[in-house]
Parts: C-alpha cells; sequence; structure tokens
C-alpha cells in the first residue's frame, strides 16, 4: 500500500488539513508531498500532480483522487474498520450533510476570515455575512452535539470525518478571536486537544 498526499502549507491550507486528517482517521501510513502555496509557479507545480490545480490530491496505487471529499469517502470505504463516518444510517447522513455544507458553503466566513495557524488577532469589525456563517456553524455544531454526541466531546461523539472537515472552521474561530457560546467553545478546544490536529499545528508553526 502505497499513499501520497499532495498538500500546500500547513499553515494556510484548510482543504489539505481535511485531507491530512482524514488519512490520520484512517490510521494508515502515508507520505506527504508540500507544494508551496502563492508563488510564481504555484499552479505548474499542483498541475504536475492534480488535474485541477487543487490541493489536496491523494495519489493511490490505481490513481490519483482530487478533491477532499472524495478522499474522505475514498478511505472510509477501503478501510471501513476504522469508522471514518459515525455508526448509524441516520448519524452517517447527517455526518455527510454538514460535510457537504461545509465543503459548498460558509463562503463569507472563508472569505474574510481565511486559515492562518500563526495569527492571533481579531478581525474588527466582523463583517455581518460572516456573523450569519458563524451563528449557522454554531447551531449546526450544537445540533450535531445534542443528537449525536453522547459518547464523546466530538461532533457524532467519537471522532469522524465530520471533525475533520470542521477543524479548519474552528482553527478560523479561535486564531480570529471570534466570540462564541460556550458549547462551541468547547467544541473548539476539543478540536485543538486532537493529537493528529495538534502533529499538523506543531508542524505548521515550524513552517518558515
Amino acid at each position: 500500500m502505497s499513499l501520497e498526499l499532495v498538500i500546500g502549507d500547513k499553515t494556510y491550507s484548510s482543504w489539505s488539513l481535511r485531507g491530512a486528517l482524514a488519512l490520520e482517521l484512517a490510521g494508515v501510513p502515508y507520505s506527504e508531498r508540500l507544494i508551496h502555496l502563492n508563488r510564481a509557479d504555484t499552479r505548474a507545480q499542483i498541475l504536475q500532480h492534480s488535474p485541477n490545480g487543487k490541493v489536496p490530491l491523494l495519489k493511490t496505487e490505481e490513481g490519483p483522487i482530487w478533491d477532499s471529499l472524495a478522499i474522505g469517502e475514498y478511505l472510509a470505504e477501503r478501510f471501513p474498520e476504522a469508522h471514518l463516518w459515525p455508526r448509524g444510517q441516520y448519524a452517517r447522513a447527517i455526518a455527510r450533510a454538514v460535510c457537504a455544507e461545509m465543503h459548498s458553503g460558509f463562503v463569507a466566513l472563508r472569505s474574510h476570515l481565511p486559515m492562518d495557524l500563526k495569527r492571533d488577532q481579531a478581525l474588527e469589525p466582523l463583517p455581518a455575512e460572516v456573523q450569519v456563517d458563524i451563528q449557522r456553524i454554531c447551531a449546526l455544531w450544537a445540533e450535531c452535539r445534542r443528537a449525536f454526541g453522547q459518547d464523546g466531546p466530538y461532533l457524532f461523539g467519537h471522532v469522524s470525518l465530520a471533525d475533520a472537515f470542521y477543524a479548519p472552521v474552528a482553527c478560523r474561530l479561535r486564531c480570529y478571536r471570534v466570540a462564541l457560546p460556550a458549547e462551541a467553545a468547547a467544541y473548539v478546544e476539543t478540536i485543538y486537544q486532537w493529537p493528529a490536529f495538534q502533529r499538523w499545528l506543531k508542524a505548521a508553526q515550524e513552517e518558515r
């Protein structure tokens, strides 16, 4: 088995973080190929590996898989014993729904609060459309925790792909010092205590 994840800078690439956390959930060995972002040759370098010119991309024995959601689904099917999706048919459906909502939504949050793991400063004032996104995210987290979180501190109790997808959101909320309800703040702390995330964060802090 040989898996390689093509990623961008760990400080800035939220989608790369999602792919890496999915691999950590699968519990399988893999290697990383880092391509620095925001450079003159960045796109050309990525296109050597990824057909859509974006990261992350997972190289498998069968061929490449681009897009973080597709990577997560592939790993969940290939390593079913790892339970990347939560147990229970309805729980899995809701987990997929919240991941899809993150994947295609929250444009204001992603535009105004880009991921920067070295940042520790509020954005003042916080645009109204960003506040709307944050309110929805906090409500979504609270709904998942109430319905499925009885067995642990993650969105569906045990850690899953849903947490991999919302880890970069938790980063943004902490790095931009966003005031949060107690339940949402506790979930952000859960992400920051996740060993897989801590390893990524440490590497990001060491990036030049």
